[in-house]
């Protein structure tokens, strides 16, 4: 494949008339597993490659080092999160986020959130079931992990549509392309970053000396661990992350998971007369139509070699996780939605280092949602399919999904 092709066809995939089904592009760059774009940037597409890339300690995650970062560092901000970190300032800032999130610390803090988790879905769900028709998205995919983050990090959840509009327009910056997008849908995501961090700021300001609560933003704010205290800044870039992450990637696992068990009804009949096979369902949807479709802005920390190709020092690297999803030569029968699939060792979470912070809990809320949404919704079926999607190709999935019931 040419340089030329291979742009084209990247293209492509970001462009939002593919946002349906992106999956016979990804096949075609699959072709050639590592791809030289136009503007001297490398697309990995392939499992072997993607997962090897991600293990590697020569890729790098912070932007600084880019040859040629352009808009990358506007849209991180002068003070990332651990995601766009390196070690050992990645190693300290995500263990201290972790010791208030999980093991060691807090082993059994996802777990001890079922019954909260219970208690949202059949609130959420107790007002769908007398509709005729609702929408996935808007009644009970996005409500419900918003409500759970807004809980675990200590941010009042009345403040919600407050934050909505800073959320939405900084995921948008995840797909900006200088070549093709205005500087003012840039300049709407840095003004959104930072109202969203003087937010922040205020919250945590409002916690600093009091003792510790239950929400993670007051332990952060108060803790003194091994590795001393976060500044204010990471605490709030941290806080930041979460917020976003933590609503968004769900809301996508979720609705995805609907769409997909509505398109496979034998499937979706199966998990209602068995419950129990809603784990390996979620990995299967994890792999199949994951929330988070490319990891963009990666860099070489030196000359890579991966599949025979030369990728040189500084250069941007995008690993296009759910192609490698779909990459026949480490998943039989890639295209087809099998719950029985054995070794499942998708990428529905990344990998490595950056491996999802919050996939314990994203796990447990799809669980949760998708087998209560099964029991209770009454003969479900599609309004149109497919429905519209969302403008990121970064974080991809549906803007709203109709379903009649009934």
């Amino acid at each position: 494949m040419t340089v030329t092709q291979a742009s084209s066809i990247f293209q492509r995939i970001l462009d939002h008339s593919s946002r349906a089904d992106p999956y016979p592009l990804y096949a075609e760059l699959r072709r050639t597993p590592v791809a030289r774009q136009e503007d001297g940037g490398y697309i990995v597409s392939t499992y072997r490659e993607i997962t090897a890339l991600l293990h590697d300690p020569r890729l790098s995650s912070d932007a600084h080092n880019l040859d040629h970062p352009g808009p990358t560092l506007a849209m991180r901000g002068d003070s990332p999160a651990f995601i766009g970190l390196d070690p050992p300032q990645h190693d300290r800032l995500r263990r201290m986020a972790m010791r208030h999130f999980g093991p060691p610390h807090s082993p059994t803090l996802v777990d001890d959130m079922r019954p909260d988790l219970n208690a949202v879905v059949t609130r959420l769900i107790d007002d769908l079931v007398s509709k005729d028709e609702i929408d996935i998205v808007d009644d009970f995919a996005y409500p419900f992990p918003v409500t759970v983050i807004c809980h675990l990090l200590g941010v009042p959840r009345e403040d919600e549509p407050r934050f909505h509009k800073w959320v939405e327009a900084i995921v948008a910056m995840l797909d900006v392309d200088p070549a093709t997008d205005s500087e003012e849908r840039m300049r709407e995501g840095v003004r959104a970053r930072e109202n969203l961090r003087v937010y922040l700021a205020e919250l945590l300001e409002s916690r600093r000396g009091r003792p510790a609560g239950d929400d993670m933003l007051s332990r952060l704010a108060n803790d003194d661990g091994p590795d001393g205290r976060m500044t204010d800044e990471e605490i709030v870039s941290t806080a930041h992350l979460l917020l976003i992450a933590g609503h968004e990637t769900t809301v996508n696992l979720i609705t995805n998971g609907v769409l997909t068990l509505l398109r496979h009804p034998g499937v979706l009949e199966r998990l209602r007369r068995d419950p129990g096979m809603i784990i390996r369902t979620v990995e299967e949807l994890l792999r199949y139509e994951p929330p988070v479709h490319l990891i963009p802005w990666r860099a070489a920390y030196s000359d890579l070699t991966v599949a025979d190709t030369v990728i040189p020092k500084g250069s941007r690297i995008t690993l296009v996780l759910a192609s490698g999803n779909r990459d026949p030569s480490a998943f039989r029968d890639p295209d087809r939605f099998d719950p029985d699939r054995r070794d499942n060792q998708h990428l529905g979470f990344g990998a490595g280092i950056h491996l999802c912070f919050g996939a314990p809990l994203a796990r447990l809320e799809a669980q949760i949602a998708l087998n209560e949404l099964v029991r209770n919704l009454e003969s479900p079926r599609l309004v149109a399919d497919p429905p519209p999607y969302r403008q990121s190709a970064v974080l991809r999935g549906p803007r709203h999904l109709l379903v009649r019931q009934g």
